[in-house]
C-alpha cells in the first residue's frame, strides 16, 4: 500500500499501516475510521410473519405508522379537530339572525338540523308529549360526539392493527426422532473487514463436534458436512459455508480459520461482519436469519482497535429448532447471535506497530462457535389480541362514551339556561315566517302574471311585519269588481256546453254593452274555470293519463289567447265608437 496523508505509521522502515482502528482506502488513497453506526445494530428475522397479506400498493401500514408512530396522534387530531368545532360554534351564536335571511341564520339552521343523536333527548317540562327537536346546541353537541367517536375508533383500529397478535412460546422436551426430522437448508457468511483477501486465507478444512476435553469430542474434514468457499468483498474476505439438507445431530460445532501475512498485506482486520440464514426446503418464502457488524465500540472498550495476534476471536451462535403450529407444523431453525469473545487486539499505535514487525503476530484466528439446542423444541403459535366480540364491546364502549359525555353536558346547559329550551321554536318560527313570505310572493307574482294587476288587493306592510298565522290577514280595503260582465261556468263539463254556454254568455253581455253604452264600458268576456285534471285515485298515475292532462291544458291555454284577443278588439271598437259619439253630439249642441 502507498502511504496515506494522515492516520498512518511506518514498520520496517519501508512499510506503511494504518493506525488502529482505521481502514485503508484504495480509491483516495486515505485511512479512515470504522466507529460502529446503524449498521451495528443486530436485526433477527424469524421467516414467519403474522402482518394481514394486504398488497402494498393498496395499503401499507409500515408508511402510516411512520407518519403517525403512535395512537398519541390520532387523539391529538381528535381533540384539535373537536376543539375547532365547539370554538367555531361558539363564535356563530353572536351572529344576528334577524329576519332568517342572513348568512349567520342559515349556518345556525344547518347547525341545528345536525342534530342526529340527541333530537328527542332534550329538556321536557312534566307531562308533555315527548317529540323530536332539533337545537342548535343538540346539533353541536351530535357532531362533537362523532367527532370523539371516530377519533376514538380510529386509535382504536390502529391499536388493533399494531398488535392484532400475539406469538405464544411453548417449550417441549425432544428425542431423537424429533430432531432427525428437522431438515434446513443453512448458510453462514463471515466476512473480516480488513484489506486482506482470500490469499491470506489458511486452515479452513476441520470441524470440530463436542466439547474439547469430553468423551464426546470429535474431528471430520469440513467439507463432509458443509460447503465452504472465500470471496473478496469491498469490505474483505467473506468466509462461505452452506450446508443443504442439514440435520445437526451435535450440541456444539466448532470451525476455526485463520489470515496470515503475506507481501505487502499483513493480517490484521477492525472488524467483523454475519449474516447466518436457514430455510425450510418444502417451504422457500420463510427463512429465518440473524445479521449483525461487530466494530469498533461493539466491545466493552469504545476504543479503535485492530486485531491481530493469536488469541482467536470467537463468534458463538445459538441455533433453535422451531415449530410453527399456524403454518401447518413449518419446522424451521433459528439462529441467534449468542456472544462475541474479541482476540489479540492493539489500540496503540506502538503496540501495532511492534506487532507487524514480529513473525509471531502475523496472524488473526478466527472460530466460529455454533451452539445447537438440542435437549428442547420451541413451539410458535400465535393468538388474536382481540376477537369479534371484544371488538364489538370496544366499539360499544367508545360510542356510549361519546354519546354519554356530550348528552350531560346538554342536560347541564338546557337546566342551567332556560333560553335553550325553547330555541327550536324560535329558529323554526323565523324560517317559518320567511318560507311563507317567500312563498306569497311567488303566488302574486304568479297572479298578476296570469290574470293581470288589479286581481290581488294591495297589502299593507304592517299586515306582513306579523307573526305567521297573522300576516295573511285580509285588508279592509278591497277594490269592487263587477260582476255583471262576467260570467263563470261552474257546470259545464262538456266541449258541447262549454260552447253554448259561452255563446250565452255573449249575447248577455252584448246587451249589457249597449245598455252601458253611453257611459263607455268594457264589456267582460267569459272566463271559464281551468279544467279539472283526471287523476284516478287510489291507483298508479299512467304516462298515458299525464298526456291526457297535459292536452287539456293546453286547449284551455289556446282558448284564454282568443279571449284575450277578442277583448282587445272589442275594447278598440268600444273606444272608437265613444270617441265617434262624443263628437258627434257636440256638433248637434
Amino acid at each position: 500500500m502507498q502511504c496515506p496523508s494522515t492516520n498512518f505509521f511506518r514498520y520496517n522502515t519501508t512499510l506503511c499501516a494504518c493506525n488502529p482502528g482505521y481502514l485503508y482506502n484504495t480509491t483516495d488513497n486515505s485511512c479512515s475510521p470504522t466507529t460502529s453506526g446503524a449498521d451495528d445494530n443486530f436485526l433477527v428475522g424469524s421467516g414467519v410473519d403474522y402482518s394481514i397479506n394486504i398488497p402494498a400498493n393498496l395499503f401499507s401500514f409500515d408508511t402510516i405508522k411512520k407518519f403517525t408512530q403512535s395512537q398519541a396522534v390520532f387523539l391529538e387530531a381528535t381533540l384539535v379537530l373537536l376543539v375547532s368545532w365547539l370554538v367555531f360554534c361558539f363564535f356563530v351564536r353572536f351572529g344576528k339572525v334577524g329576519d332568517g335571511t342572513t348568512p349567520w341564520f342559515q349556518i345556525r339552521w344547518w347547525i341545528s338540523r345536525m342534530d342526529v343523536s340527541f333530537a328527542t333527548r332534550h329538556w321536557l317540562d312534566d307531562q308533555k308529549v315527548v317529540k323530536k327537536r332539533k337545537t342548535e346546541l343538540g346539533g353541536t353537541f351530535s357532531v362533537a360526539s362523532w367527532i370523539l367517536f371516530i377519533g376514538l375508533f380510529a386509535a382504536l383500529l390502529y391499536q388493533i392493527i399494531s398488535m392484532r397478535t400475539v406469538e405464544v412460546h411453548s417449550v417441549i422436551a425432544t428425542n431423537a426422532p424429533d430432531l432427525a426430522s428437522f431438515h434446513n437448508d443453512m448458510e453462514f457468511n463471515i466476512t473480516t473487514i480488513s484489506t486482506m483477501t482470500c490469499s491470506n486465507l489458511q486452515g479452513l478444512a476441520t470441524l470440530v463436534t463436542g466439547s474439547p476435553g469430553f468423551i464426546d469430542y470429535r474431528t471430520a474434514p469440513l467439507s463432509t458436512f458443509v460447503k465452504f468457499s472465500c470471496q473478496n468483498t469491498s469490505k474483505g474476505p467473506t468466509v462461505t459455508l452452506k450446508c443443504n439438507d442439514c440435520q445437526l445431530l451435535r450440541d456444539n460445532l466448532y470451525i476455526s480459520w485463520q489470515f496470515t501475512d503475506l507481501p505487502n498485506s499483513p493480517a490484521m482486520a477492525v472488524g467483523f461482519e454475519f449474516k447466518l440464514t436457514a430455510t425450510d426446503p418444502r417451504h422457500k418464502k420463510h427463512v429465518s436469519f440473524v445479521t449483525g457488524a461487530l466494530k469498533n465500540g461493539s466491545t466493552n472498550s469504545a476504543k479503535f482497535v485492530t486485531y491481530r495476534g493469536s488469541d482467536p476471536n470467537i463468534l458463538q451462535f445459538n441455533l433453535f429448532p422451531r415449530i410453527y403450529r399456524t403454518k401447518h407444523d413449518l419446522k424451521l431453525i433459528q439462529p441467534l447471535f449468542h456472544d462475541f469473545l474479541p482476540g489479540s487486539s492493539h489500540s496503540d499505535t506502538n503496540q501495532l506497530q511492534e506487532s507487524l514487525q514480529k513473525p509471531a503476530d502475523g496472524l488473526v484466528n478466527m472460530t466460529l462457535y455454533v451452539n445447537y439446542i438440542s435437549a428442547y423444541i420451541v413451539e410458535v403459535d400465535n393468538q388474536s389480541t382481540l376477537g369479534p366480540v371484544g371488538f364489538l364491546a370496544d366499539l360499544g364502549g367508545l360510542y356510549c362514551v361519546s354519546i354519554g359525555i356530550f348528552f350531560y353536558l346538554l342536560v347541564q346547559f338546557e337546566y342551567r339556561f332556560k333560553r335553550f329550551r325553547n330555541e327550536d321554536s324560535v329558529m323554526r318560527g323565523i324560517r317559518n315566517r320567511r318560507k311563507a313570505q317567500e312563498r306569497w310572493n311567488k303566488l302574486r307574482k304568479y297572479v298578476t302574471f296570469t290574470w293581470g294587476h288589479g286581481i290581488l288587493p294591495l297589502e299593507d306592510a304592517a299586515f306582513v311585519e306579523k307573526a305567521c298565522c297573522e300576516c295573511f290577514a285580509v285588508p279592509k280595503r278591497r277594490k269592487q269588481t263587477r260582476t255583471d260582465h262576467i260570467c263563470l261556468n261552474t257546470k259545464a263539463t262538456t266541449q258541447s256546453e262549454k260552447v253554448v254556454h259561452d255563446v250565452n254568455c255573449k249575447e248577455e253581455n252584448n246587451k249589457n254593452g249597449s245598455i252601458h253604452s253611453n257611459n263607455v264600458d268594457i264589456p267582460q268576456h267569459d272566463i271559464p274555470l281551468p279544467p279539472s285534471l283526471e287523476i284516478m285515485h287510489g291507483s298508479e298515475i299512467k304516462i298515458e293519463d299525464i298526456h291526457k292532462n297535459l292536452k287539456i291544458l293546453y286547449d284551455y291555454n289556446l282558448m284564454l289567447r282568443e279571449k284575450l284577443a277578442s277583448t282587445r278588439s272589442t275594447i278598440q271598437a268600444l273606444t272608437s265608437k265613444a270617441s265617434v259619439t262624443s263628437s258627434s253630439d257636440q256638433r248637434h249642441q
